[in-house]
């Protein structure tokens, strides 16, 4: 079901054709799977999913304006903004407070902490977007979002997805670390080890066949499974 956010004459962003919590309670989407649409209000304007088209996009979703683990995130991430766009990805945050709350808080970090947030931030009064990507968990909170992170890739597919609790701040470097990996495995094929780190080597997908593994064991391989990708041959 396509999931848009739109504007009635006169009144908010409302949902169409959301699903409601009694169709469709709390579906997380799934990695591979198309981006839902959106058209949505933020603090620089509307923004719609097709914006993003042919860059990489990090949609994610905070619990409330005017908190202490929210405004360090995003302090994070506006001082991250650079190595993002670098990545050619475009940060996009969301919550179900008002635009009026976000405009407020946004000016608040500024005056009050000396950050600017360079990027927009959504607004989702109707819950219906969060409830679309799976942002609402009722076991830690029925009426707020829950720290949900989304990279969606320049075709609108989601690439990966990640939740973090409401009392724990999601690391930056990890997002930005997940996005080069994404960008590694598409360019050169390979895929990326535990804690690896652009720069480093990578490894090759399994085989796939019999004669594959053992063509890979006797070309020197740690194992028939196991190919750094330094000195693999391809």
């Amino acid at each position: 079901m396509t999931n848009t956010l739109g504007t009635s004459q006169g009144q908010p962003p409302m949902a169409e054709a959301a699903p409601t919590a009694h169709e469709a309670p709390f579906r997380t989407p799934r990695l591979g799977e198309p981006a839902i649409p959106f058209r949505v209000r933020t603090t620089m304007g509307e923004r719609n999913l097709a914006d993003y088209r042919g860059r990489w996009l990090l949609l994610f979703s905070h619990p409330a304006d005017f908190t202490p683990v929210c405004t360090s995130e995003f302090i994070a991430f506006a001082r991250a903004h650079g190595r993002f766009r670098a990545l050619s990805c475009e940060l996009l945050g969301l919550s179900v407070d008002s635009l009026f709350a976000h405009l407020a808080w946004v000016r608040s970090i500024e005056a009050e902490l000396s950050v600017t947030i360079p990027f927009p931030i959504a607004e989702d009064i109707s819950m219906a977007m969060a409830r679309a990507y799976g942002m609402i968990h009722p076991g830690d909170a029925s009426t707020a979002t829950v720290r949900g992170s989304f990279l969606i890739d320049p075709a609108g597919v989601i690439r990966m997805l990640a939740y973090y609790p409401m009392t724990t701040g999601r690391s930056i470097e990890e997002l930005l670390r997940t996005l080069s990996a994404l960008q590694e495995s598409d360019a050169s094929g390979v895929s990326t080890p535990a804690d690896w780190k652009p720069g480093e080597e990578g490894v090759l997908p399994p085989p796939l066949t019999v004669q594959d593994a053992e063509a890979r064991k006797a070309g020197g391989a740690p194992a028939w499974y196991y190919q750094p990708q330094a000195g693999a041959k391809r």
